[in-house]
């Protein structure tokens, strides 16, 4: 296909598979995306008990578009949701797909991306996809969360609703690999709080007080879920602007509502990668810093001097 693409930029691509407990099945699928020249993998977590991996490449627009192309395929050939299950919620084999800017690209360079790949997924692999955050052109179907509600299991029935007919692709899921969402976002955290209890409820409780939608912080998204090779549950986040909603305070919240249940917090986890940032507003915040630390980091220096320019922030 011909894409209008932007010039050469760099670009974050997030993939979350719903594998996370066949590491071979994983390597396929990462090596399946790398193996065009231009995509460059940066990371790859996997969480048993959630039976999902998250993938981060770096390349170009039309790299990129190539490379989930090829990776949705391997995904396809590998998974088959209809044997699948974990804790994770999930709608395709490979369930969302997301484009960020990094450096040299906008927020709409991404949203034509996410439509070009769509287009493809839909010809190639007779996969319906849905379009979601900014490149989405429906209200109602810009959370992630709305367009996954029902699962793989639900999503025949949802599809027969014309309000949930796809954006590409057929009108009935994919057997074994259901539908894939794509988008165009900012930079994500996903952050998870592990508690000192197998009690699922107590987890649900405390997300439903941090998320967005039940009248918690604006741009928190939560869940509890069970870990059970841990005999522990865990509030999983999404924190989707951490500049407004930091890190520091989403904890603090956490293990105060933790505190009331008399479970404590026994550990956190960022899945994937995080923008710098995030982690330094959390250590000023705990170190009280009286001034930005960023300016002060030793690795950003020597990239700038390597570099000959100052880093850009994440758009």
């Amino acid at each position: 296909m011909n894409y209008d693409s932007p010039v050469k930029a760099l670009i974050e691509c997030i993939p979350n598979i719903s594998e996370g407990q066949r590491d071979d099945v994983v390597r396929a699928i990462a090596d399946a995306a790398v193996s065009v020249p231009g995509v460059l993998l940066l990371d790859a977590t996997s969480d048993r008990d959630h039976n999902r991996s998250v993938l981060t490449f770096l390349g170009d627009g039309p790299a990129l578009v190539r490379g989930m192309a090829e990776m949705v395929g391997a995904a396809l050939e590998r998974i088959d949701l209809s044997r699948h299950g974990g804790e994770h919620p999930r709608l395709g084999a490979v369930d969302v797909i997301p484009f960020v800017p990094i450096r040299g690209a906008t927020m709409a360079d991404c949203v034509a991306l996410a439509k070009g790949l769509g287009t493809e997924l839909a010809e190639r692999f007779h996969l319906p996809v849905y379009l979601y955050e900014e490149a989405s052109s429906q209200a109602h179907r810009k959370n992630l969360a709305d367009i996954r509600k029902g699962e793989f299991e639900g999503l025949a029935k949802k599809m027969e609703d014309p309000a949930w007919a796809p954006d590409f692709g057929p009108g009935a899921p994919h057997p074994t690999g259901g539908a894939t969402v794509v988008g165009a976002r900012a930079p994500l955290v996903a952050y998870n709080i592990n508690l000192g209890t197998s009690d699922l409820a107590v987890a649900d409780r405390i997300a439903k007080a941090i998320r967005h939608i039940s009248g918690g912080f604006r741009y928190t998204k939560a869940l509890g879920m069970k870990l059970e090779a841990r005999g522990q549950v865990q509030v999983s986040i999404n924190m989707t602007n951490f500049t407004k909603t930091p890190l520091h305070r989403v904890f603090e919240t956490v293990r105060s509502e933790a505190e009331r249940h008399g479970v404590p917090v026994v550990g956190s986890e960022i899945v994937g990668l995080v923008p710098q940032q995030a982690l330094l507003d959390a250590a000023a915040h705990y170190l009280r810093l009286e001034a930005d630390p960023s300016a002060q980091v030793l690795e950003n220096k020597l990239l700038e001097l390597a570099l000959g320019v100052p880093e850009e922030p994440a758009s």
